[in-house]
């Protein structure tokens, strides 16, 4: 196992739940994608690029469950570098091909590339305020959705769903007063970063 390899994507997994769990604490979390967060997301999958390049995709063989996971997370928060975030997906699906990663890593971040395209999703794993002021998701072939995500290792879908709405609930996170507005704020940053034409 690499261990300096581990301990440094240990070292940026940390900086981002540090900076979420203080933004969490101010009261910033939800809402607004805060500039902070972005910074820690865009220069940790900037160093995420650099590992791969030299050592390519970290799975359980090079830097164990715990490493893997670390990856799998920056990869699944590079959401501000879509060049990025979509390279990252086609490694996972290599390193998941040869069984060096969970496939499930690989339904959770397909699934967050094609929220942030603006597509239905595979696995119903990405949820926003709908509405009825619920999070849910929008997914193509729904009548097949839990035996998709059973294939991957998650949970039924229903059971998932009740499980994100008790945690956002937890930590204080509502649908905003103005949907139509958080809407097109969310959209306007998915054009401006490149997700959307």
């Amino acid at each position: 196992m690499n261990t300096k390899l581990l301990e440094e994507l240990l070292a940026l997994q940390r900086r981002d739940s540090d900076t979420r769990s203080r933004l969490l604490g101010e009261e910033r979390l939800y809402g607004d994608y805060a500039e902070e967060m972005q910074q820690v997301h865009r220069e940790n999958a900037l160093r995420l690029d650099a590992i791969v390049a030299a050592h390519g995709w970290p799975g359980i063989p090079q830097v164990g469950r715990e490493g893997a996971r670390a990856s799998w997370r920056i990869a699944q928060h590079a959401i501000c570098t879509p060049d990025l975030q979509r390279k990252f997906l086609l490694l996972l699906v290599g390193a998941a091909n040869r069984g060096e990663v969970p496939q499930r890593q690989v339904a959770l971040l397909t699934d967050r590339i094609r929220f942030n395209e603006g597509r239905p999703q595979v696995f119903g794993t990405v949820l926003d305020w709908d509405e009825t002021g619920e999070l849910a998701c929008e997914v193509e072939d729904p009548e097949n959705l839990d035996a998709r995500r059973l294939e991957v290792g998650l949970a039924p879908f229903q059971e998932d769903l009740a499980t994100h709405r008790r945690e956002v609930k937890a930590e204080g996170g509502h649908c905003p007063e103005d949907l139509a507005a958080y809407q097109r704020k969310a959209d306007d940053w998915a054009r401006r970063v490149g997700w959307r034409e």
